[in-house]
């Protein structure tokens, strides 16, 4: 317990320095328990990655360098989060959305029940809480909030101890944890901005 509250205290710690650090970005060193480290990145650099697909550092979170299409298929604008997550998918699942388009919060239906289809993003859609745990891959969705009113979206790339480690990009760091916890037999992610998150069909 208290390892984990202190690696969270150093996330939380490494995020506000973010916000305070012109030009300098702190990433966390792994789950090693390791103190963050700063690093000046380039707009456009690649920071992190998951199979092969490269997370890229966006500047500023409203940065926009154009947007990326492949074959015709919109993979969204460059360096934002949802351009990570759709061009994991196309590149490692070969998955194309059936609709394209959206915010990061619109790749999330709360039309649709926990364990439905999703026709629009061709995903099944898990609510949060749901009976389903969250697995390696899946897409986690966030609602907007105050100062960010389009929410945003990351790839789980860990699930254990309690725990989901995501990957993402367009945000301080491109690794992020959320407590995971089981009650009544729902799995909840435990983050009052998560709607829920969608995997491919198997």
């Amino acid at each position: 317990m208290s390892s984990r509250l202190s690696r969270r205290s150093r996330w939380l710690i490494g995020l506000l320095l973010v916000g305070c650090t012109s030009g300098v970005i702190w990433s966390l060193t792994g789950r090693t328990g390791n103190l963050p480290h700063a690093k000046a990145w380039r707009t456009g650099e690649a920071i992190d990655s998951l199979n092969d697909v490269r997370v890229y550092h966006n500047g500023s979170m409203g940065n926009v360098s154009g947007r990326n299409v492949v074959d015709g298929y919109n993979v969204g604008l460059r360096y934002q989060c949802v351009e990570f997550v759709k061009r994991y998918y196309l590149e490692h699942y070969a998955h194309r959305m059936p609709n394209s388009y959206g915010h990061a919060k619109d790749l999330f239906d709360p039309r649709v029940e926990d364990g439905a289809m999703n026709a629009d993003r061709g995903l099944i859609q898990f609510t949060n809480p749901s009976a389903t745990r969250p697995e390696v891959g899946d897409l986690v969705v966030l609602d907007g909030w105050r100062g960010n009113a389009y929410g945003h979206v990351a790839i789980v790339s860990q699930v254990e101890n309690g725990e989901v480690e995501v990957i993402q990009q367009n945000t301080g760091s491109p690794r992020g944890t959320y407590d995971l916890d089981l009650t009544d037999g729902e799995w909840r992610i435990e983050n009052k901005r998560v709607l829920g998150w969608l995997r491919l069909p198997k």
